[in-house]
């Protein structure tokens, strides 16, 4: 039975848990047991309900193969003490669930948990408004400097206004953004990670998922901008890097056997010790590498992994919120999982266990786990981390569509802008109305627009007389071929341009008004013809 895909939500391992008791009461097979000189009908053995649970939890998309029959053991133990299952005097929680001939039946009662309620976020200020355009300050202008006064126009000034018509210019004054601080970028960092998060998980809104206040942006910045050449974040403060000896056992399992120092002393198993060294160091960690405060978002991403595009580029905007510290840490342990995994000079690492499992075990609940010790926990982090071990390449890069989206943000706010005396530059202070037009209209509005100023400036290149007549003409060539339009409608016949600019008669020069000396002089001759 697959079951139901748990969608995104708050609280998806309460729904979860609930979907799995569902699914278990509902196809697990009962029927009559003799045990202690008596019949027991409606009832199963610990080794029916482990074969068939782990059967269960193996086929549904929610958990998937990578179940172990011990993860399934543990699981059945937990159902034991919720109630969800009780033994054949009704007994539940004293003694754990054993693989054996022992007889356990269903209560009557509902086993099923209620959602928590959700914590409200919403009166939270912490995420910060985007900084607009509204938020500019004045250029300084220059004191007792008095105003310029309105040039005639001149053919130097002509060489400078032809390729810009402009129309009637109100008073203006050139505004720019206030300076954007180092402050200000790491909040337009987290705004805009945080809203493109909800967008790719689908939701509405991230009430009861993740709180903002737990949201940094100088660890953002950090994770994307603070890495080495392959990627690996750099911290700042060496002294929340991992011990020196614990990056030299994962060097050593990742490179074996060119890892291994040759100093040391190897011997059988010495690989397997170097293992549980690192584990050690793991499985001693205060809080999981994904952390509390982000365990719901990346339990909602468990529902995405179906497509892993969207699952990808969920797990690289949510790997940007963490510490960097922690960010670290998981980007080198899911490194040496994944090349112990496809290391064939590696040997064994355990007698009983495929290496790819053991790795999954021995450190999925170091990446992922909740304060609460949720009863589906050793599971979903088991698939989750099966994911990201596989893609840990791509789940490390910094998604280039959010980058490129808070980069052209913040060149947006350090460009300049005109504001014009009596004009509201808050756009948002005040609604604006549009309505619209016929493409007919448009183009009229945008033809008279235009075509005023433009024969305006005409008319002041006509009426230069300081203007050489050749210049004049050039430049009424050069403005006949940028504003054909304009031109044709103030000379529609030559006679007109004529008026304006008259044309000189050529003059020939007196050595060539009767003869060309490089030919010979051939006399005039007619010839005269008559009619009879």
């Amino acid at each position: 039975m697959e079951g139901e895909v748990i969608g995104p939500g708050p609280y998806r391992a309460t729904k979860l848990w609930n979907e799995t008791i569902k699914l278990f009461r509902g196809g697990m097979p009962l029927r009559r047991h003799w045990a202690n000189f008596r019949y027991y009908d409606s009832t199963f053995t610990g080794s029916e309900a482990l074969d068939y649970l782990h059967e269960l939890l193996r086929s549904n998309y929610n958990f998937g193969p990578e179940v172990t029959r011990y993860q399934t053991l543990q699981l059945l133990r937990k159902f034991f003490k919720a109630h969800v299952i009780e033994d054949v005097k009704g007994r539940h929680g004293t003694e754990d669930f054993e693989d054996n001939s022992h007889l356990y039946r269903f209560p009557t009662m509902s086993p099923l948990k209620s959602l928590p309620t959700r914590p409200s976020w919403r009166d939270s200020s912490d995420l910060p408004r985007l900084i607009r355009w509204d938020d500019y300050e004045e250029l300084p202008q220059k004191e007792n400097v008095a105003p310029q006064k309105s040039a005639v126009l001149t053919s130097d000034l002509w060489n400078k206004r032809h390729s810009v018509a402009i129309g009637d210019v109100h008073e203006c004054k050139l505004i720019r953004r206030r300076e954007v601080t180092s402050k200000q970028v790491d909040h337009i960092w987290k705004s805009m990670t945080v809203t493109h998060l909800q967008r790719v998980l689908g939701l509405k809104t991230l009430e009861g998922i993740l709180n903002p206040a737990h949201v940094n942006g100088k660890h953002i910045v950090h994770n994307i901008f603070s890495v080495n050449k392959t990627g690996i974040v750099v911290l700042e403060n060496k002294a929340e890097d991992m011990p020196y000896w614990v990056i030299s056992a994962m060097k050593c399992l990742a490179n074996w056997p060119a890892g291994s120092d040759a100093k040391q002393p190897l011997y059988p198993g010495f690989e397997r010790d170097v293992l549980r060294t690192v584990a050690d160091y793991y499985q001693r960690l205060k809080e999981p590498l994904l952390t509390y405060h982000l365990y719901e978002v990346f339990v909602n991403i468990l529902s995405l992994l179906q497509e892993q595009d969207k699952a990808t580029e969920a797990l690289q905007v949510s790997c940007l919120l963490l510490p960097p510290p922690s960010r670290r840490q998981l980007q080198l342990l899911l490194r040496l999982m994944d090349r112990v995994c496809h290391n064939p000079h590696l040997p064994p690492l355990n007698d009983t266990i495929a290496t790819r499992t053991l790795m999954v075990q021995m450190f999925s609940h170091c990446v992922l786990g909740s304060p609460d010790d949720m009863d589906l926990d050793e599971l979903l982090a088991t698939k989750l981390v099966t994911f990201m071990m596989e893609h840990h390449n791509a789940v490390f890069q910094v998604n280039t569509r959010l980058r490129c989206q808070v980069e052209e943000h913040l060149s947006h706010l350090k460009r300049a802008q005109i504001k014009y005396a009596g004009s509201d530059t808050d756009f948002s202070a005040s609604p604006a109305f549009c309505k619209q037009i016929k493409r007919v209209d448009c183009e009229e509005q945008k033809v008279i627009g235009t075509q005023i100023p433009l024969q305006q400036l005409l008319e002041g290149l006509i009426a230069d007389e300081e203007l050489p007549v050749k210049d004049k003409k050039k430049r009424l060539k050069q403005f006949q071929k940028s504003y054909p339009e304009v031109y044709q409608k103030r000379f529609p016949t030559e006679e007109s341009k004529a008026a304006v600019i008259p044309e000189k008669t050529p003059r020939l020069k007196p050595h060539l008004m009767f003869f060309n000396l490089k030919k010979p002089f051939q006399p005039f001759q007619r010839s005269w013809s008559f009619r009879a």
